[in-house]
């Protein structure tokens, strides 16, 4: 099935390059064939969007600001920033706090500018095609790339579904002082998403605002806790803008690296370029598709830069408050608060260096520290936390099924499906293992999805930078150089993590992770070498069987018109 991007119509000229093999041509026709179909079931395939999407009110020229238009474009970053928010990266946050201090901060914000770069190049290829990433890897890759694709993006989904799960479910724990056990917790979450669901019934602008209220109360809770530790301002100021970690050890190192697989997650691509879609955007103008990706680019810039802020709050409440105190220290503390969670378990009468850190221990901490309000407050905002990035898991999951597999599934079958691969594993832990065992998932939820970052990437890098997808709004130099070497880096990143992670598992399944590692590194090779041919090189072309393994032809769109006949006559 060819490349075709509705509303556009194919040009006459679409495949300069087409073969004359007549095996080509009995495809080509055979795929020609398919459009029809494809175009019949565009509109069914337009997911939530279709009879919701939102109007973009006609005020002024296409190249001055509007702060109405502005409000018309906001909702879809913020959707997309609630990943950046979501438990996992809280502790991510309080982990590298508790480990490097404040050291770490300009990592944090470096891998926020990046992430920003990666969800501005989502976004633009949602509005110039019409379609949104998994759609277009639907159009423009063989089967059986497509469908391992899929499988990774879904394995992206439940690393991070389980995290916001875990996170849930410790959350009521706490505000429940222990009394809903952590089964229990992670029994409502199954719940929780179908609510959800029934709130999007009552339309898109209120689910948004929902959204809204959530970050707003994860922004309060988070901000209390900060301004109740005080951290010193120029150890912050320090961690941000002077790069370096010169008393880290190991384990702040692998903090360091592994905040880039939490911050940037690969399924968060897939759902912004579709997000973009709920607004109205004349995609045959090309001053309506400009005016939409910038004012797309500012919601997003301020949606991420509100999430660096809470992620900052928490980074900095436990690189101050948990300075140079041994566990005794904290126990002593707790006695005198008379907090009615398990502190003695958490923190034992002991001289002890604290070796970990995670969410739990995180609000116990707190409530230890600074009073039984500031663990509730904790658990409030992991509250809010977990459940505004369920349902964004959820629409994420929903896109990718319909655009890799070119099915829709009601929505209640898609959740069930997701939820149930996610909760099991962590249901089981929570019912025989408990709190402690559950929260140390997270650093090898974070290893994952970091594994399945070049999947995303690589995919929204080929096609952004593609002229015959993208006409005039193709990738720049810059954003082309900088998205080469980050995959490089995080490719670099992820067989550090697997060497690391691989000496503490048993010689005998090592021979599995290598095979595992080999097939992983081939496929992204795949991916690289279609990337690296979309990007201009054709020399590709003299291997023999390149051209059959990449399978595909890429087509033009037609040109998008600069104005509309109405603007000319203004």
């Amino acid at each position: 099935m060819e490349p075709t991007a509705p509303p556009y119509e194919d040009s006459p000229t679409a495949n300069p390059k087409h073969s004359t093999n007549p095996v080509d041509e009995e495809r080509h026709s055979e795929n020609r064939g398919d459009r029809q179909t494809d175009e019949a079931s565009r509109e069914d395939n337009d997911t939530y969007f279709a009879d919701n999407k939102i109007s973009i009110p006609e005020y002024g020229d296409s190249y001055s600001f509007s702060f109405r238009k502005l409000w018309a474009f906001t909702g879809p970053g913020f959707l997309m920033s609630i990943a950046y928010l979501d438990p996992g990266n809280i502790e991510s946050d309080l982990q590298s706090g508790f480990h490097a201090g404040y050291s770490l901060l300009w990592v944090l914000l470096l891998a926020t500018l990046l992430g920003l770069l990666l969800q501005r190049l989502s976004a633009r290829l949602g509005v110039v095609t019409g379609m949104h990433l998994a759609e277009v890897c639907y159009r423009k890759y063989p089967t059986v790339p497509r469908i391992l694709l899929w499988i990774m993006v879904e394995i992206a989904i439940i690393g991070s579904d389980m995290q916001e799960v875990i996170g849930t479910a410790i959350a009521f724990n706490l505000l429940s002082n222990g009394k809903i056990p952590l089964y229990g917790g992670v029994l409502i979450t199954i719940t929780d998403t179908f609510v959800f669901l029934f709130l999007d019934k009552y339309g898109l602008r209120k689910l948004e605002a929902f959204f809204g209220f959530l970050i707003t109360t994860m922004a309060i809770t988070f901000g209390l806790e900060f301004f109740t530790v005080t951290p010193d301002v120029k150890s912050i100021a320090r961690g941000l803008f002077v790069p370096g970690c010169s008393n880290c050890d190991q384990q702040a190192t692998l903090q360091a690296v592994g905040i880039i697989g939490a911050i940037i997650m690969p399924h968060n691509l897939y759902l912004h370029s579709a997000l973009v879609k709920s607004r109205e955007v004349d995609t045959r103008r090309k001053d309506k598709v400009r005016e939409a990706n910038r004012y797309f680019f500012i919601e997003a810039t301020v949606a991420l830069m509100v999430s660096f802020v809470i992620n900052l709050f928490v980074v900095c409440v436990f690189a101050e408050g948990l300075n140079n105190q041994t566990s005794l220290d904290i126990n002593k503390k707790c006695v005198n608060q008379s907090i009615k969670v398990d502190y003695e378990h958490v923190f034992p009468p002991n001289n002890e260096t604290i070796g970990n850190m995670d969410i739990y221990k995180g609000g116990v901490f707190l409530g230890c520290q600074y009073g039984a309000a500031a663990l509730y407050i904790w658990a409030v905002g992991i509250l809010a936390s977990g459940q505004s990035s369920t349902m964004t898991g959820t629409y994420a999951g929903q896109f990718a099924m319909e655009g890799f597999l070119n099915i829709k599934w009601a929505r209640w079958k898609r959740v069930l499906f997701t939820r149930s691969i996610a909760i099991m594993p962590t249901l089981s832990i929570a019912v025989f293992k408990g709190v402690y065992q559950l929260t140390g998932m997270n650093d090898l939820l974070n290893v994952l999805m970091s594994m399945q970052l070049p999947f995303a990437l690589i995919p929204v890098l080929t096609f952004t930078s593609s002229k015959a997808l993208m006409h005039d709004f193709k990738n720049g130099i810059f954003a082309t150089v900088v998205c080469c070497i980050l995959a490089v880096v995080i490719i670099g990143i992820n067989m550090f993590f697997v060497i690391t992670y691989v000496q503490d598992l048993p010689v005998v399944v090592l021979p599995f992770i290598g095979i595992v590692m080999l097939l992983y590194l081939l496929f992204v090779f795949y991916l690289g070498l279609v990337c690296v041919y979309n990007l201009g090189g054709t020399f590709l072309e003299r291997i023999p069987g390149f051209m059959w393994i990449i399978g595909r032809d890429l087509y033009d769109l037609e040109p998008l018109e600069e104005t509309s006949p109405a603007t000319n006559d203004k």
